[in-house]
């Protein structure tokens, strides 16, 4: 089974990280960690380690990067305890038991050091336009972050309390068995969120882990209590959950998934619809006062266009980092030994393949 999530976002406060809970080495057998700048090749090292994997059967989790999201930040053999990580910034990690367990693999050895030594200023000019351009982004971001807090705060002052917390406690008698096979371990995940190619949400990934989902309608985050009270009756069960954060409020929880009772709970909303046939929806913004959303309707309606025109500003600046990135990768990549990357992918593939 292929799976696929992401460790960072894109949000209102900037980069949203979750690698620090990704990699537990005292559960792992070898973690991989690549040190390397652009161009160098840690996602093609790492995509040629998944595909390896997937070919011989192996349950692989692919993390993709959310400045680029047809690029890798990590691949995770599930059952395996085999990790390979990019360790460079913004999400750095670093070995704890080293060689051991984990351990440094240098992709900068690829570099040609001396032609590199006089592309310099072009090297400098396309990392300074790039992360320039994630500023701007991440202004754009954090105002469409602040209105969407607004409208929050208009419409959930009095929403229904006491029937979301029936409908909660019938789902978990309904839904939740009595002891899971687990430790009632908790993991967390971007499920997606907002790209240089728009809004990216992995909905695969949860029919893949799930045949039953729960579609969660709700526009203004009420759901996330209820998730919360899910998640930690299966939690105190035994089961193992996957919390899957609001990148803008990481507090705020807007997917769960239970595998191993092959269940899940999907918030959808304007910007991240769930498109398919669900197992039960359930419509969370009925429970808001309707006095409240009839004498708010105008007010909302701006707020909503508003929100929409920031988050189109802050795709686009993304959108730019992205190309000016790619220029600074197109500088590197002719002075790369390619070769030498691949060969050591395949070295290390080998090494991992007797562990299987």
């Amino acid at each position: 089974m292929v799976t696929n999530f992401f460790l960072g976002a894109n949000s209102s406060a900037g980069f949203q990280s979750l690698y620090e809970g990704f990699v537990d080495p005292e559960k792992c057998r070898d973690v991989m960690v690549l040190k390397g700048g652009p161009g160098v090749g840690k996602s093609s090292f790492m995509k040629y380690i998944g595909q390896q994997a997937t070919e011989r059967g192996e349950d692989v989790e692919y993390i993709w990067c959310s400045g680029d999201p047809d690029s890798l930040d990590a691949v995770r053999l599930v059952s395996r305890g085999v990790v390979v990580v990019d360790g460079t910034s913004p999400h750095v990690v670093e070995p704890q038991y080293p060689a051991a367990v984990d351990r440094y693999v240098n992709l900068g050895q690829f570099y040609r050091v001396e032609e590199l030594k006089g592309l310099r200023e072009a090297v400098v000019e396309h990392t300074m336009a790039y992360k320039g351009a994630y500023r701007r982004a991440y202004r754009a971001l954090k105002a469409a972050g602040e209105v969407e807090k607004t409208l929050q705060d208009i419409l959930t002052v009095d929403y229904n309390r006491e029937k979301l917390e029936r409908r909660t406690k019938g789902i978990i008698a309904r839904e939740i068995g009595k002891q899971g096979s687990g430790r009632g371990e908790v993991s967390y995940r971007f499920l997606g969120g907002v790209t240089c190619q728009g809004a990216i949400w992995r909905f695969d990934t949860v029919e893949a882990l799930a045949s039953r989902i729960y579609e969660l309608q709700d526009e203004c985050g009420i759901g996330a209590e209820m998730l919360g009270e899910i998640s930690a009756s299966a939690v105190s069960r035994g089961y193992d959950v996957i919390l899957c954060p609001n990148g803008n409020q990481l507090q705020r929880i807007e997917h769960l998934m239970i595998p191993e009772l092959r269940l899940a709970f999907l918030t959808s909303r304007e910007g991240m619809c769930y498109e398919k046939k669900p197992y039960r929806r359930i419509h969370l913004n009925s429970l808001l006062s309707p006095e409240r959303v009839r004498q708010n309707k105008a007010r909302c309606r701006f707020h909503r266009r508003m929100r929409a025109l920031l988050l189109e500003e802050g795709i686009g600046a993304l959108k730019e980092a992205k190309a000016f990135h790619d220029q600074l990768e197109r500088v590197y990549n002719p002075h790369v030994d390619f070769e030498g990357v691949y060969a050591l992918a395949r070295k290390e593939w080998e090494r991992v393949e007797k562990w299987l």
